[in-house]
């Protein structure tokens, strides 16, 4: 039996007009920046006009990835789907995909079979440009930081303690490190420096927390670029770079409308890095949905140990969200792996395994439903090769703890593979919740992060090297006690090391360093290396894609 494509799927449907979309929502061509037919940036300006609607608020997130696969956005865009084809007015909200990721290894981000945004070869290329705005307002604070040593450093920047790293959206190992103005007096002040992914920049994370364009410049004066001699923080605000920075991510501000294949609005809007950031879609975007939407479906990025938790701690804190339901994606492959299984012999029915792997799920439906306090649905993302006794256990051993299964077909039925889980939706966020944080913002640093690592990972303890230490004690005295953490951790586990599947008991999470995303409002707490610029796989996935005579693109996925 052979397969289309996702990109075939995708390029086979007939789009609605954007305009016929916006409709939909009580949007006029007056509302628009049209780009095309088929896409169009809102006006931000309309969320001061109230709508009167109170959307819902459905979060989708997963078990700790695997290389089987989950499907966590064709998922969530297939139960926007759904509860849209149920009668229900609902919009989905997701992130923008990367550049890096696209002509990489991991491919595109918008979905798959018939639960996908379109148009998918615009999403997951170019799009509305917003993440070329990023870099450029990233790369114009690195030129005017290098600018100010040049022009005499009248801030006393330490050449040697400038932290702020340009940036491009391409994955690219040779620019990590690099050594930079060479060649002469007149060339600038040679040091050691580096790119990092766009989707890393701190810019990124400042966009998609940013409740307007005033507030975005607000957050980017913020931002700590280097320090001095005397080790003090050097801002953009010092250098008065964050006027020129919010200029040209005013467009790229307003949430790009899109729909999915079967003609459910999609606000696609940012797209930040899930382990040192918070790796969610804007806030804007998701606003603006909830104002003009019953439903509202969105995603966090990885597992619910990072991509839920941050969701909550960091993204609802801030902008005062509060999710109705949450949707935990797993796989009976995935859950096979977890347990002991090689990726090459998922297929076959083995109940020992699943039985192994589960508890992973089953922590994960813990921290949402126990830990957080938030009604949730496991959707599991069907194959083929499921059996129905594999099936029944994960059913079984989650409604030990209270929690509903709901079998998910939309990659290969769109929404009428989905009708169950968004029945099961509307149920849950008909029933009120009282959703606790993991931590105060009041605790200490440590206690949060101790609070995370018990609570959410399950683990007995955390130790802190030297240099964290020094960190968060410099931290302290800087006044940043009272932001929330960003932990920066391997999504492949729930320990702070990725060979260890499952659900892992006794271990101690080991914190390396801290950094801090002050324009953010935010402090990254590193497990491990983080890779901010990821690298080219040896057969990269740009050796696929290709274009005709025509203009039609071809091998992406």
């Amino acid at each position: 039996m052979s397969f289309k494509s996702d990109i075939e799927i995708a390029q086979e449907a007939t789009p609605k007009d954007i305009r016929e979309i916006a409709a939909k929502l009580g949007l006029t061509e007056d509302d628009l920046d049209l780009y095309g037919k088929y896409k169009a940036k809102v006006d931000i300006n309309l969320l001061q006009k109230p709508s009167g609607k109170k959307a819902k608020l459905i979060l989708t997130t997963a078990i700790n990835p695997t290389p089987a696969g989950e499907g966590k956005t064709t998922t969530t865009i297939g139960a926007a789907d759904s509860l849209a084809a149920l009668g229900k007015n609902c919009l989905v909200a997701l992130r923008e995909p990367s550049l890096g990721p696209v002509f990489g290894v991991k491919g595109g981000a918008a979905g798959g079979g018939y639960a996908q945004v379109i148009p998918m070869e615009d999403i997951n290329l170019h799009f509305t440009g917003d993440f070329h705005a990023i870099g450029a307002a990233n790369n114009l604070l690195a030129a005017m930081v290098d600018n100010h040593i040049f022009q005499g450093n009248v801030l006393d920047i330490d050449v040697r303690r400038v932290v702020w790293r340009r940036a491009v959206d391409m994955n690219d190992r040779q620019l990590r490190n690099i050594v930079n103005g060479l060649g002469g007096k007149a060339q600038g002040m040679p040091r050691e420096d580096g790119f990092d992914i766009t989707v890393a920049s701190e810019v990124m994370a400042i966009f998609c927390l940013s409740n307007d364009i005033i507030d975005l410049k607000n957050r980017c004066a913020k931002i700590i670029v280097a320090y001095n001699r005397k080790g003090e923080p050097v801002t953009a605000g010092d250098l008065k770079a964050q006027g020129a920075m919010a200029a040209l991510l005013k467009d790229a501000l307003k949430p790009n409308l899109v729909q999915t294949l079967e003609g459910t609005p999609a606000f696609i809007h940012g797209g930040p890095f899930a382990n040192i950031a918070h790796g969610c879609n804007s806030v804007l975007a998701t606003k603006f949905a909830m104002n003009y939407a019953d439903y509202v479906v969105t995603e966090g990025g990885f597992g619910a140990d990072l991509g839920a938790e941050k969701f909550i701690d960091i993204k609802c804190r801030m902008a005062d969200l509060k999710p109705d339901a949450v949707i935990i994606v797993a796989t009976v492959k995935a859950l096979k792996y977890n347990g002991g299984v090689g990726k090459n012999d998922l297929g076959p029915e083995n109940l020992v395994a699943l039985e192994a792997g589960l508890p992973n799920l089953l922590k994960h439906v813990e921290n949402i439903t126990q830990v957080f306090k938030l009604p949730a649905v496991v959707a599991i993302n069907r194959f083929p090769t499921d059996t129905e006794a594999e099936l029944k256990l994960v059913e079984d051993r989650c409604k030990e703890l209270g929690v509903n299964v709901a079998l998910s077909e939309v990659w290969g039925k769109g929404s009428k593979g989905g009708e169950v889980l968004a029945k099961e939706l509307i149920r849950l966020t008909d029933t009120e919740n009282n959703m606790e944080f993991a931590y105060d913002l009041e605790d200490p640093i440590k206690e949060k992060i101790r609070k995370i690592a018990q609570k959410i990972y399950g683990a007995d303890d955390v130790a802190f090297t030297a240099k964290a230490e020094k960190e968060i004690a410099n931290f302290d005295k800087l006044g940043f006690s009272n932001l929330p953490v960003c932990m920066a951790k391997t999504q492949y586990s729930l320990t702070d090391d990725q060979t260890k599947l499952g659900r892992p008991t006794g271990f101690t999470v080991t914190i390396r360093d801290l950094t801090v995303s002050a324009g953010a409002g935010f402090i990254v707490v590193l497990t491990g290396d983080v890779m901010k610029m990821p690298g080219l796989p040896k057969v990269p996935s740009a050796e696929k894609i290709d274009v005709d005579e025509k203009g039609v693109i071809a091998g992406l996925f």
